[in-house]
């Protein structure tokens, strides 16, 4: 699911790939967690996001909500993360499809966030809590994207808040990134001879999207 972050042919569609990182305080992806230990971990479960999943778990009932998930993820200027990135999560770790995640689902969700958020604060070059311009076109250019400027402009447009300079947070930057990867192996499917560029009817454009979609 993590490509090595290197580009790859024509098109790229590199995601982080190092090693898992530890939450800062109070910055960048979630708050604090609360006065759970860390012991009695399941299986396979990193004890530290089991801390995490005792705390999210604000009802106690063994699963994370939409809601749940809301309420503990907070960008660095403590804007809560957008709907749209929360659902998308939920989708990616409810093997079960119900709508929640268990301790398991939690647990790479959690390992998903943490690499995220460390290609997040590598690319925020200045430190600023977010991802200008300028910075997002060099990601997408290290992570192996060959995209022009003005769809790099489109992006900051659609998913950062105006300002008169705008910029990404981390929610975004993790639904942007994440829908780019998703799409870029659909494209990979049908691109058989590595070109970076396939021909399409427009049902089959409309099914490989509809079915990507997260």
């Amino acid at each position: 699911m993590f490509p090595s972050g290197t580009p790859g042919g024509p098109y790229g569609g590199a995601a982080p790939g190092g090693p898992y990182g530890q939450p800062p305080p109070n910055s960048y992806g979630a708050q604090q967690p609360g006065p759970y230990g860390q012991g009695g971990a399941p299986p396979n479960v990193d004890p530290e996001a089991y801390s995490w999943f005792q705390s999210v778990d604000s009802d106690h009932s063994g699963y994370i909500s939409m809601k749940e998930l809301k309420q503990a993820l907070v960008n660095c200027n403590w804007s809560s993360f957008n709907d749209e990135t929360c659902l998308m999560m939920i989708n990616m770790f409810d093997k079960t499809k119900s709508g929640r995640i268990d301790v398991y689902g939690f647990s790479a969700l959690w390992k998903f966030i943490q690499q995220w958020k460390n290609l997040f604060q590598q690319y925020d070059r200045d430190r600023s809590g977010s991802i200008s311009y300028t910075e997002l076109q060099q990601a997408l250019s290290q992570m192996g994207y060959n995209l022009s400027p003005q769809f790099t402009q489109l992006l900051v447009s659609r998913y950062c808040p105006r300002s008169a300079n705008p910029a990404m947070q981390l929610d975004r930057f993790i639904q942007v990134c994440t829908q780019l990867q998703v799409l870029t192996e659909a494209f990979r499917e049908k691109d058989t001879a590595v070109q970076g560029n396939i021909r399409l009817s427009f049902e089959d454009f409309v099914t490989m999207t509809a079915s990507r979609m997260l």
